[in-house]
């Protein structure tokens, strides 16, 4: 919560000095910046709901949690900053067509540098709240700042070419890159926010170190129908455990009880269901499911 209200702050300071810069230099790229900076205000305000939200625990109507709110926050900012991305665009195309001259390129410049100063900053701190708490929204917070450090320093080299050089049409260049920039990064974060929507499987290097630590157990004959995904901070994995038929209940749940242990020292942030099966015992129902066996992990134990 911490790192999303400084992320707001932070925005919100930005939006007046760079506003004021825009206006004063005419400049498209520091105006692609400013429109940059203020999505990026927006954008940490529904990072900062969507936060909150997602921390809410689980409750009748949502007992898996709110933590896909996260991914319904990251669609409504892809909106606007698609949209946000085809104005700077079309403003640097007309500049092609009315070349202006910009003024006052050392207040641009200035602005930029202490907007690079601090990102940085601002990305120190949310790295270590990331190490901290996994947080996904921090995350993509955490990597859109850093294309922010990028774009400041094109508004920089745009402002010297065009005003101090004296190269024609670097300015809307400038622009439309950046403009590109933000369409480029609103389709990464549209990607990830419907694979959390789609509940796209965890990758394949994380289900491989899940399911070695659930085998490792004593006790488990095989395992198979593993599925994952991801809800805002929250995983999900579930999975069928063969163990011995003769077994009783009881020490069925025990070797449960114990995968569940070690998945939860290893994985803190995982929530696992386990369903149990006898050893040997195959759904015929569904091909897919039964395909998912990894047999080669207790050919190693056994």
């Amino acid at each position: 919560m911490r790192a999303a209200l400084a992320s707001v702050a932070m925005a919100l300071s930005l939006l007046v000095v760079k506003g004021y810069a825009a206006w004063h230099t005419g400049s498209v790229a520091m105006l692609g910046s400013l429109a940059d900076t203020g999505l990026d205000l927006l954008a940490s305000l529904v990072t900062l709901y969507g936060v909150k939200l997602a921390a809410e625990p689980a409750d009748h109507d949502h007992r898996f949690g709110h933590g896909k709110a996260e991914a319904l926050a990251a669609l409504f900012q892809v909106v606007l900053i698609t949209a946000s991305a085809i104005g700077i665009a079309w403003r640097a195309i007309e500049r092609f067509g009315d070349p202006q001259v910009n003024e006052d390129a050392g207040l641009g410049i200035a602005v930029s540098v202490l907007a690079i100063v601090a990102t940085f900053a601002l990305l120190a701190y949310q790295r270590s709240i990331i190490r901290k708490t996994g947080s996904v929204a921090i995350l993509a917070d955490n990597v859109h700042y850093q294309s922010d450090v990028l774009l400041n320093c094109a508004v920089i080299a745009a402002l010297v070419l065009d005003q101090y050089l004296g190269v024609s049409g670097a300015d809307p260049v400038f622009g439309i890159a950046i403009a590109l920039w933000l369409a480029w990064g609103a389709f990464q974060a549209s990607s990830q926010a419907i694979d959390m929507l789609m509940d796209k499987e965890w990758p394949e290097a994380q289900r491989a170190a899940f399911i070695e630590v659930a085998a490792r157990q004593p006790g488990i004959r095989g395992i198979h129908d593993f599925r994952t995904r991801r809800s805002g901070t929250h995983d999900f994995a579930q999975f069928h455990m063969e163990v011995d038929p003769r077994l009783t209940v009881a020490a069925a749940h025990q070797i449960v009880e114990r995968v569940e242990d070690a998945l939860r020292d290893v994985f803190p942030r995982v929530e696992t269901l386990i369903h149990l099966d006898p050893e040997g015992h195959v759904d015929t129902d569904n091909p897919l499911v039964e395909a998912d066996v990894t047999p080669h992990w207790f050919g190693k134990r056994l």
